[in-house]
């Protein structure tokens, strides 16, 4: 199809590249005519509207406005010094009432709660995670829910007023992650919140409509949810529990008691979670009444494991679900976990990180790892509803947007007794 491109009128290429794109062929070739219609055409657009399915639009649409008086647009930054502070940010409101900065395809949303992750502060303390390091002014957040207030005409599956949660991606559709369904390893992807990408910790927000997830009446704060719900999810579907599986969670904070529930849901039994904080295991029986928590003390890994068995009652774990991302953490796992089971890694450490290799090896321990998640949202939107999972006890201290450096020092102080520090915005 492509070979016929550059004999093809704006229109012949223009309806040939449809064709490719909704009814077959590679995604080789796909790209190749889609990058042909472009040098073919100026006269339309191609707007991504999901991983295999596009939208041809004039270019020359004109946006939506709202017309709304709107308060000014502030956000959430961080540097390499690692200073925290609020100051102006983008879309300004003014832009935002005229419509004029939303391109096709794209909704701006009015976002009413944001959780601090684990990786925003980390992102401030220490101004990196790994190779995403933080070089300039950089707005953190990325778990948000919100309203749509302004709508690209472009745009049909949204309207003002909706309700949604925010996926913070971008993907550019065109790379083998994208075409084959495993968006999470976009090559291009621009993620919110990961340096350079500016996050979600704003007052307004201008994207793509076809990440913006329709929540109905759910609570802002059980959409802001959704996104570490999303990211235990797609530990739970890759790690292919069972029901009646002995499951381990390592780690107590957001993250693994988003995966304990998940794991409760899935009819884990026995089940166990480890912490080193007392109060958060505390928080985890209240969670989850059936759950067994055990305390990690000072020692190797091996005595650790014998330990956490010993919680099972002598039966070792068919899953362990690593949420801490800590080394000690995952050597214990490997450690404890039965004979050809399986150590999930979901949580995120160091560049490099020693473990006990001929344990694994004589155990048949798989070990697998996560990156981010894919096609989890409308899962987690129907668990959500349902009450299947409920979130809402995770949220133990709120702040208003102003207060948004108090809400990052209650978040890095262990001392709190915070699990889950959201930032809302309601006016």
């Amino acid at each position: 199809g492509n070979a016929l491109l550059p004999r093809c009128s704006s229109l012949q290429a223009l309806v040939l590249a449809l064709v490719l794109c909704r009814q077959g062929g590679s995604g080789k070739y796909k790209s190749q005519a889609l990058a042909s219609l472009l040098s073919h055409t100026h006269s339309a657009s191609i707007i991504p509207i999901h991983p295999f399915e596009y939208s041809i639009l004039p270019t020359k649409m004109p946006p939506a406005a709202t017309g709304l008086s709107l308060k000014p647009n502030i956000g959430v930054y961080t540097n390499p010094k690692h200073d925290l502070w609020i100051s102006e940010a983008e879309p300004t409101a003014e832009s935002v009432s005229a419509g004029s900065d939303l391109k096709p395809g794209e909704v701006t949303v009015a976002i009413r709660s944001t959780g601090i992750c684990g990786s925003d502060v980390h992102f401030w303390h220490a101004g990196c995670i790994g190779p995403m390091i933080v070089e300039g002014d950089h707005i953190l957040g990325h778990e948000s829910a919100g309203d749509v207030i302004a709508v690209h005409p472009s745009v049909t599956s949204l309207k003002v007023g909706d309700r949604v949660a925010v996926e913070p991606n971008i993907i550019c559709n065109a790379c083998e992650p994208c075409l084959t369904g495993h968006y999470n390893g976009c090559e291009n992807v621009a993620f919110l919140s990961t340096p350079p990408v500016p996050g979600l910790l704003r007052r307004y927000v201008n994207h793509p409509a076809v990440w913006c997830h329709k929540i109905g009446d759910m609570s802002y704060e059980n959409g802001s949810l959704l996104e570490p719900l999303s990211v235990a999810l797609a530990g739970m579907q890759r790690a292919k529990m069972q029901l009646g599986d002995a499951v381990l969670v390592c780690g107590a904070g957001p993250i693994g008691l988003v995966t304990l529930l998940c794991c409760a849901a899935g009819g884990a039994s026995p089940l166990v979670i480890t912490d080193i904080s007392e109060s958060r295991l505390a928080f985890a029986k209240e969670l989850c009444p059936r759950v067994i928590t055990h305390k990690i003390e000072p020692g190797s890994a091996e005595d650790t494991a014998k330990a956490i068995v010993k919680a099972f009652n002598g039966v070792e774990p068919a899953l362990t679900m690593e949420c801490t991302g800590v080394e000690s953490s995952i050597s214990a796992a490997i450690w404890a976990t039965k004979f050809g089971g399986k150590v999930f890694i979901i949580g995120v450490g160091k560049n490099e990180i020693n473990i006990p290799f001929m344990r694994a090896s004589v155990r048949e321990v798989d070990i697998q790892l996560q990156y981010r998640y894919s096609n989890t949202w409308p899962r987690a939107i129907r668990l959500v509803e349902s009450g299947v999972i409920d979130l809402s006890r995770l949220v133990t201290h709120r702040f208003p947007l102003e207060d948004a450096l108090k809400a990052f020092e209650t978040s890095a102080d262990p001392k709190s007794g915070a699990i889950k520090v959201q930032i809302q915005s309601f006016d």
